[in-house]
């Protein structure tokens, strides 16, 4: 019986100390796959962009920075969603949308609208030179508020085609 009990204690101690590393990891893991989502987008709408050398959007949450031309419409707010231009008129879906995030992970402001010309760079829809973060700025803002250190992680590209990930631990709002 003293064993039995000792056994249980020891099991009820390992149980304690696993259960919020385990969902610590979890929570972590969801942060992870969503800023992967984002980056497996940006990813296809630059081979799409090279393999049709044609137009392509990684499209942005918000329609206003999507803009009105036939791309942006077609993006709509389906953030992290991919078109291609097929004529002046006509955009076709070449990657959906992540599915939504699930609290506790979120979305920290608005992801940045992407297009992709033929070449493989990418550009903020209307402007003339590629993309490139500031040290201030990122492409997208995931974060998660379950976790207390490493809870963002910043999409970022520069030079219009060299994307890179960073985790940094800040508030979630």
């Amino acid at each position: 019986m003293v064993e039995l009990m000792v056994t249980l204690a020891v099991v009820a101690i390992l149980a304690v100390i696993a259960v919020p590393n385990f969902k610590d990891m979890i929570n972590s893991n969801r942060l992870t796959t969503a800023a992967n989502e984002l980056v497996a987008g940006l990813n296809t709408a630059r081979m799409e962009a090279i393999k049709h050398n044609s137009y392509t959007q990684f499209c942005s949450n918000s329609a206003t920075t999507n803009t009105s031309d036939t791309l942006g419409t077609a993006c709509g707010t389906s953030g992290g969603a991919v078109f291609v231009q097929q004529t002046s008129a006509k955009a076709l879906p070449v990657f959906g949308a992540p599915p939504e995030l699930q609290m506790p992970v979120q979305i920290s402001g608005t992801f940045v609208a992407i297009r992709f010309h033929g070449d493989g760079l990418g550009y903020t829809p209307g402007s003339t030179t590629p993309y490139s973060d500031t040290a201030t700025s990122a492409l997208a803002d995931i974060c998660s508020a379950a976790l207390s250190s490493n809870n963002h992680i910043k999409v970022q590209m520069a030079t219009g085609s060299i994307i890179t990930t960073t985790t940094t631990t800040a508030t979630c709002p």
